[in-house]
């Protein structure tokens, strides 16, 4: 009589696909039965994910356990302390390995690190693979062996030394035990509901959404992505960002397609190495986190604690609903709540404004963005708010403060985007469109619009706003130590 050999636990986190997953291949190499499983951990200990990571999740678990039952297998869902789940896996079915890609946010890392000493000195397996950077966090550091704190240096010696792992579409066939218990998915409820808000999310999740996307981008976007990017009114975006957190592509086949759409003379060389650079920032975003957890909740340089913040409940929920009188701004605010996604250089600019304009903590638009982005990233969202409020390691100054009559003049020129978004001010005329407060009474008599009735009018004045955030950084400047080398390497 045959004994069927124990079981391989694979466990899925942020790398919900199964080409290019290295723990999935390692598993089947063995010649083992696979269990994949997803553990819906909302315990203590690491961040939860917000509403709408909740729901790109929903429909990713899905496409997921399709794709493994057009390959014999599917996905055990289980809820729970993920250490304990894991033991009950183990303890049902006799599996005496856990494979895994790893997560290198600081909290999640640490979690991780202590169930795998915890399960092998019971004896079980435990093997962790980089599935989701193009280069782990510590693969590449300072001549001095510290991190990398500024992004060119890194990202050129990201690019000297990192390779792309080779391509795989994964095992055709996958054998897994039928008689293993899982969860249904539609009892977790990560779709709202009461009410529903997604309406407007036009996404497809999954493995197979994530490709199309990529393949939409390089056909057209990546052409003109330098500029594009900057446009919100056009289609210059990848969107590739929540299928590259959720890990339903690899980022180093984005890399590979993108630099094959360069030497095939599709796109422009220049263009494919900007977006590649934009995939080197994310890696550095995680690695800076990685190695300096703090961030999270502290800034990055420390004399930037001493931020004068301003308690503004009035201003931050005018900010949050799209409603202060600046129509970039608003128009930003609208389309994040509505889509789940928010153009990368509006991105920008709401969060200025939040910082600077209203001079409220980075922290509190952090969090918003941490809800309501289906691309919530942790490295990112927290490198990023830092970046704008000048307090992370190679950040913009403080004091550049962004104008969002200007940029939305020089971005959104035509004023597409805030039309779109904000179209109770639509028939203005573009001369006007970002900053409504200043069109001659008769133009905003023709367009049908009353400050202060149908739209709202500035919640502060920016020329003011932005000297008292100048005054407020004279707080940053004296507290600053001297011996302080946080912008050092």
């Amino acid at each position: 009589m045959t004994t069927r050999p124990a079981p391989v636990i694979l466990w899925f986190r942020r790398d919900l696909r199964l080409a290019d997953n290295p723990a999935l291949n390692h598993a089947a190499e063995t010649g083992r039965p696979i269990l994949p499983v997803y553990i819906h951990d909302m315990g203590p200990g690491v961040r939860r994910p917000g509403a709408a990571s909740l729901w790109w999740l929903d429909k990713s678990l899905r496409a997921l356990d399709d794709s493994l039952k057009a390959r014999g297998s599917r996905l055990i869902l289980r809820s729970g302390d993920s250490e304990g789940e894991l033991r009950r896996l183990i303890d049902e079915t006799g599996a005496d390995a856990v494979f895994m890609n790893r997560l290198f946010d600081p909290d999640a890392f640490a979690r991780d690190a202590d169930i795998a000493h915890a399960l092998k000195e019971d004896g079980v397996e435990v093997k962790g693979w980089n599935g989701s950077l193009l280069c782990r966090p510590g693969g590449v550091m300072t001549g001095s062996g510290g991190p990398y704190k500024v992004f060119t240096p890194f990202m050129k010696a990201l690019l000297a030394k990192a390779e792309a792992p080779p391509h795989t579409l994964g095992p055709r066939e996958i054998d897994t035990p039928t008689s293993v218990k899982s969860e249904a998915v539609d009892d977790w409820s990560l779709h709202p509901d009461k009410p529903d808000w997604s309406g407007g999310f036009d996404w497809t999740p999954g493995e197979a959404g994530a490709s199309e996307a990529l393949s939409d981008f390089l056909s057209k976007g990546l052409k003109t992505y330098s500029v594009g990017r900057d446009r919100p009114g056009e289609p210059g975006s990848s969107r590739l960002s929540p299928h590259l957190h959720w890990g339903e592509l690899h980022p180093w086949r984005v890399v590979e397609q993108v630099r094959k759409a360069a030497s095939d003379g599709r796109v422009p060389a220049a263009e494919a190495d900007k977006f590649v650079a934009e995939l080197g920032w994310r890696d550095f975003s995680t690695q800076l986190l990685h190695h300096f957890p703090r961030m999270t909740d502290t800034a990055f340089r420390p004399e930037y604690d001493a931020m004068p913040w301003l308690t503004d409940i009035k201003g931050f929920n005018a900010w949050k609903k799209g409603l202060t009188g600046y129509p970039i701004v608003d128009a930003g605010m609208r389309q994040l709540w509505t889509t789940g996604w928010m153009h990368n250089r509006v991105r920008m600019i709401v969060a200025s404004f939040l910082v600077k304009d209203l001079l409220i903590d980075w922290r509190k638009g952090e969090a918003w963005f941490w809800d309501t982005l289906v691309d919530a990233d942790l490295g990112n969202n927290v490198q990023n708010w830092q970046w704008i409020a000048g307090s992370s390691a190679d950040a913009s100054p403080y004091f550049r403060v962004f104008n969002p009559t200007t940029q939305g003049a020089k971005f959104d020129a035509k004023g597409q985007y805030v039309r779109r978004w904000v179209p109770e001010i639509a028939a203005l005329p573009d001369k006007w469109i970002h900053a409504p407060w200043t069109a001659p009474a008769e133009v905003l008599r023709d367009a049908g619009i009353g400050l202060g009735r149908d739209y709202p009018k500035p919640i502060v004045d920016h020329g003011e706003a932005r000297d008292r955030a100048l005054d407020a950084l004279k707080v940053v400047t004296r507290s600053r130590q001297p011996d302080d080398d946080s912008d050092r390497d």
